[in-house]
């Protein structure tokens, strides 16, 4: 009598804590959308109690919104579902023609399988010397000590669609609007440095980039000057397949070396390039004035190598946890690639949809046109959102994808931001031990994005 008195006293303070929480919760919703710089917005907030499974907050579930980059949970999700948490991307070594006293009469390729961290600084052992290093010493071992044709870069295994539908201009030149190639280098990202004028107004130069040679670009500045603290609104504006660009917008004055990042014109070349001239100890300049305009049709070759990559929990962690557009784009075009046979964002996104119909979803919940959130015309709903992360809370996988979301104001949560769009979506655990799956969207605010972002986790923190 006395366990079954203490377990009623228990449920009966949990529910008025849960009421406690909801009246809350829903008070401060209320205050939210009341907020004059929502007059004119469309806003969605689900919360379920992961004890009883029950929302504890609905608004606007089933309403497609655009996500931004909460999106690349459900990419990240469905890559831990089809591909596993060990997949690893194989990038191969092959030549054609003859090896006689050393010279290799011929060429070598380079056969890329889409793997997103050839090149990157984010993992020790996939910087861009080490990747280098790594290929000449394979091509060594060969018995090669010189090669009289090229190194040629194999980027067949995906189409040769760079971005999807829906970039929009602003973006694509930038480094984080790089497009997923099959054969990526350095995160398909170069740096450029900046020198601002003394007075407002004044013009903007070129200092150099990083790599000192970016093949394929020929940028003019049309930038200026602004006021000291102004920060970054510099844009690079290169259009695909041209050698010609320039980047506009304003920096502060007095700027030495101010970076902005864009995105390569030709990774796959750059590699082949710089693979080459570390073979012909030269320069990369210096090939790429010799270097062909278009190169031969991948024929029959020889594959004496293979590289792997970091495996898919880790590039998973990246990309969630930096919110690595190219990434997304690259796993999407994956899926495509091994479960669809054709390495094209519309097989990729064929392949999402019809894993998350299988879970039960309805496919218009989840109308995407690319793997990352980057396009405005991606419509998500938040009852999608939080149903991902329900079922991959199910999965063995769950823990190393749990470890990618970041940690901001305090719960682990994914953000997203593009024009007019704010999103988080994520864990909450609160001080007394309840724990929330929740989504949450705002399209269309007015105002500035900083007080939006404070107004929502303000909102959030009446669960934490």
């Amino acid at each position: 009598m006395n366990k079954l008195f203490l377990l009623l006293l228990i449920c009966n303070s949990s529910n008025a804590f849960s009421q406690k929480n909801y009246n809350a919760l829903n008070e401060a919703f209320n205050k939210f959308k009341s907020d004059e710089n929502f007059k004119h917005a469309t806003i969605s907030l689900y919360v379920i109690d992961n004890a009883t499974g029950k929302s504890i907050k609905e608004e606007n579930i089933q309403t497609g919104l655009a996500p931004a980059s909460t999106q690349k949970i459900i990419t990240a999700a469905a890559a831990y579902a089809l591909l596993g948490k060990n997949f690893t991307y194989k990038t191969s070594l092959a030549y054609t023609g003859k090896i006689e006293n050393g010279i290799l009469n011929g060429n070598i390729f380079i056969k890329g399988s889409g793997d997103p961290t050839l090149g990157s600084w984010r993992y020790s052992r996939t910087t861009e010397e080490k990747i280098i290093a790594k290929f000449q010493k394979a091509i060594q071992q060969l018995g090669i000590k010189e090669i009289t044709g090229h190194v040629i870069a194999d980027e067949s295994l995906f189409n040769d669609e760079v971005t999807p539908d829906g970039w929009i201009w602003q973006d694509i030149g930038s480094y984080y609007g790089a497009g997923a190639t099959a054969l990526i280098w350095r995160e398909n990202q170069y740096d450029l440095f900046l020198k601002s004028g003394k007075s407002i107004g004044s013009e903007v130069s070129i200092a150099d980039t990083k790599p000192e040679f970016v093949d394929g670009l020929n940028l003019k500045s049309l930038a200026t000057s602004a006021s000291k603290g102004s920060g970054d609104n510099a844009y690079i504006y290169h259009p695909l397949n041209t050698s010609f660009g320039n980047v506009r917008g304003t920096i502060p004055i007095d700027e030495k070396r101010f970076k902005i990042s864009g995105a390569m014109p030709h990774p796959a070349r750059q590699l082949a390039i710089t693979l080459e001239a570390a073979l012909k100890n030269s320069t990369p300049e210096k090939i790429a004035e010799t270097y062909p305009i278009e190169t031969e049709n991948i024929s029959p070759s020889k594959d004496f190598y293979s590289y792997s990559s970091p495996s898919l929990d880790s590039i998973s962690y990246w990309f969630l946890n930096k919110s690595i557009n190219l990434y997304g784009e690259a796993l999407l075009k994956t899926l495509g690639s091994q479960l669809d046979k054709s390495g094209s964002t519309k097989s990729g996104l064929k392949v999402i949809k019809d894993f998350w119909k299988e879970q039960g979803f309805d496919s218009y919940s989840l109308n995407m046109t690319d793997g990352s959130g980057l396009s405005p015309g991606n419509r998500v709903t938040t009852s999608s959102l939080v149903n991902v992360l329900l079922y991959a809370k199910k999965q063995k996988w769950f823990a190393s994808y749990y470890d990618g979301f970041p940690v901001i104001n305090g719960i682990k949560m994914k953000s997203g931001s593009i024009n007019g769009v704010l999103s988080y979506t994520g864990f909450i655990k609160s001080k007394s031990g309840e724990e929330y799956t929740f989504a949450f969207i705002v399209n269309n605010y007015d105002g500035k994005g900083n007080d939006t972002r404070r107004k929502m986790w303000k909102l959030l923190d009446v669960l934490k």
